[in-house]
């Protein structure tokens, strides 16, 4: 691959030999290659939302005193504005990534989390700058997102292309793996500090430390990613590559050009993925206090159970969909999300902790079935000239406004509108838009990439 121009994949060296030093040679992915995409983005995930388990003490910190609900809103609201980041990472990273290499965007990308998180980490309250310090509490957030923004994606292309055909499926998995990993490390870090320190130190200083462990975690990435290599090795002598897709000012244009209808695709097929998750396994426990009357502690200690299961199973239904192909198992999981949403709420919503866990178990088994070959799907639609801004924009846009958004939607129909089961018909709504995109999907299960 080569430093400058469309990253292409090579021609084999000779009759269907891949070329000398290839991922395919050695039968796919490295440790260390795999440890590079999974590790790396489980820690940038862990900066990203160490914040929003946070939320209230930065509340205290970084906005005026008086009004506690208004400095809640701000906090989340700076929460919220790092999501409109994501499409915009998804274009600087895909650029990146296309022009200068997977393994570039990813040493980019580690370092500006790392940086970012730390600056958190020092930052001066609003006791000492005023109005500047929430000011550069979003400058630092909106760099988070626009990090973040081509994390994911970075990581499934790189674990895709350094797979062996027959293993894509269950090694691009542990993107969505480290991803969801690092959401829970946010949280037991969070948690573990706020339990080994009074609240008047935490909010005093103690707030402070799960930022800064970040540049020992983001490091670790940083130095992890910086001596990985590039998936595809140069030409035997001799043998020609394909000529260039011809250069245009940015892969996205050309993205958009001759790959736009799978980009629409790729949205579609993403909806499902980003409402569910921000709605399953971030606003359900909001869910659990109010309508089910459980205490904070036990919705959480619910929800972790049941992340714990999706990391589980997401790579087991990656390689189960090695194995049967994607198409087929991303449709039965959607069928089975329009079919069951709306039971599996019934149980959500029967103030019984036990229907509780059941409801919410029922969904981790149903969204496993999406989310494991979810990864492997998107990579295999796109031409590599483009994968990067292709896969990165589709991706982080539909994430952007169908994730970021689910919590808000949910809260408006059981709030306003007083209908507890209001979440599933949306569950089924959005379900419903991606099976039609998963319908025309062509599955290149097994399939060179090339």
């Amino acid at each position: 691959m080569t430093a400058t121009g469309f990253d292409r994949e090579r021609l084999p060296t000779g009759a269907g030999a891949p070329a000398a030093g290839s991922s395919a040679a050695g039968g796919g992915a490295s440790p260390r290659m795999l440890l590079a995409g999974v590790l790396g983005n489980m820690l940038e995930w862990y900066d990203f939302a160490a914040y929003g388990f946070l939320a209230a003490v930065f509340a205290a910190n970084f906005f005026p005193a008086g009004d506690a609900f208004v400095g809640l809103i701000s906090a989340f609201g700076i929460f919220a504005a790092s999501f409109l980041m994501r499409p915009l990472g998804g274009i600087v990273f895909g650029h990146i990534g296309d022009r200068h290499g997977r393994r570039f965007a990813l040493y980019v990308s580690a370092g500006l989390m790392t940086l970012s998180t730390v600056a958190i980490g020092l930052l001066p309250t609003y006791a000492t700058l005023g109005e500047a310090a929430p000011v550069l509490l979003l400058l630092l957030r909106l760099a988070q997102g626009l990090s973040i923004g081509g994390e994911y994606t970075m990581s499934a292309i790189f674990l895709a292309e350094n797979a062996a055909p027959g293993r894509r499926g269950f090694l691009t998995s542990f993107a969505g793996f480290g991803a969801s990993g690092g959401t829970l490390l946010g949280s037991a870090v969070a948690a573990l500090t706020a339990s080994l320190m009074s609240q008047a130190d935490l909010l005093a200083w103690g707030w402070r430390v799960p930022f800064l462990a970040g540049i020992v975690l983001g490091g670790f990435a940083f130095v992890l990613r910086r001596t990985g290599r590039e998936p595809a090795a140069a030409p035997a002598a001799g043998v020609r590559e394909p000529s260039p897709t011809p250069r245009v000012p940015l892969p996205i244009v050309d993205a958009f050009r001759r790959d736009g209808a799978d980009m629409l695709r790729a949205m579609a097929l993403s909806v499902m993925l980003g409402a569910g998750f921000y709605l399953l396994f971030v606003y359900l426990t909001t869910y659990m206090q109010e309508v089910d009357g459980l205490s904070v502690r036990n919705s959480l200690q619910i929800n972790t159970a049941t992340m714990v299961v999706l990391l589980v199973l997401c790579p087991a239904c990656g390689l189960l969909s090695d194995l049967i192909g994607r198409k087929r198992l991303m449709v039965a999981g959607l069928i089975g999300l329009i079919v069951l949403s709306w039971p599996l709420f019934r149980l959500l919503s029967s103030g019984d902790a036990t229907g509780v866990i059941v409801g919410q178990l029922g969904f981790a088994v149903l969204m496993s079935t999406y989310c494991g070959p979810m990864p492997a799907a998107l990579v295999e639609m796109f031409r590599a000239g483009a994968r990067c801004s292709a896969v990165s924009f589709s991706y982080n846009l539909a994430l952007g406004v169908a994730g970021g958004t689910a919590p808000m939607v949910a809260v408006y129909l059981v709030t306003r509108e007083h209908d507890d089961m209001g979440p599933a018909v949306y569950l089924i709504i959005m379900a419903a838009v991606s099976l039609a995109a998963a319908l025309t999907l062509r599955d290149r299960t097994g399939q060179p990439l090339r």
